[in-house]
């Protein structure tokens, strides 16, 4: 029993170690966007876009700035401290997570969708996860409403698993590049699909096994 509950402390402490280095990587290419820069990272390649759509700007920074906050409150809605120690810190930590999501980055990211690169399909998948992330997150509110406790958790399992695709579609990308050496568009392709159902089928087996 020892030697199991250390092994488990282990593992919390490495996802804890391997989410503060994404964190702040993630943290660095959003920085790149500060003070406001349309030919920073990304936005190179998004120069119609920029040039043609006078709400893409507004909405691509939105989703940038919004993100990081979802992906640190989200994070520690997970602390079984946190939850025990400071009710009230868990819930409104979780309202800033739920505020972000619902009113800026789901939203943001819909838009920002439906200009994906690499074609129709990039645009679907990437739709499909922002309505996703979108639905899963209100089903989490509704849930814990109804004092439901174990389906909120469930669908905020679902939500930050949406969230993480942030990181996980960037490490899917360099893996990509790095082994195959893919053409650009395809890329978008693959990592459009890869940055979030993976995270989603994981966090499916989390929530069975719980």
């Amino acid at each position: 029993m020892i030697q199991l509950y250390r092994k488990y402390k282990f593992i919390r402490y490495l996802l804890l170690l391997l989410f503060t280095y994404f964190f702040w990587l993630m943290l660095r290419i959003t920085l790149q966007y500060i003070p406001f820069n349309t030919m920073a990272s990304f936005l190179q390649i998004k120069q119609t876009e920029v040039q043609e759509l006078p709400y893409y700007l507004p909405v691509f920074y939105t989703h940038v700035y919004s993100s990081m906050f979802c992906l640190l409150a989200g994070f520690t809605q997970f602390s079984n401290t946190l939850r025990q120690q400071s009710v009230v810190l868990h819930r409104t930590v979780g309202f800033v997570y739920l505020v972000a999501v619902l009113a800026f980055s789901a939203p943001s990211g819909f838009i920002m969708a439906l200009h994906a690169n690499g074609g129709i399909f990039a645009v679907v998948f990437f739709v499909v996860l922002s309505l996703l992330w979108w639905w899963f997150t209100f089903r989490a509110i509704v849930e814990i409403r109804r004092k439901n406790i174990a389906r909120h958790e469930a669908f905020i399992i679902r939500s930050f698993a949406l969230a993480l695709s942030a990181i996980t579609l960037r490490l899917w990308k360099v893996v990509l590049v790095y082994l195959f050496e893919p053409a650009p568009m395809d890329v978008y392709v693959l990592v459009a699909a890869l940055g979030w159902i993976p995270n989603l089928l994981i966090a499916e087996y989390i929530i069975k096994r719980k």
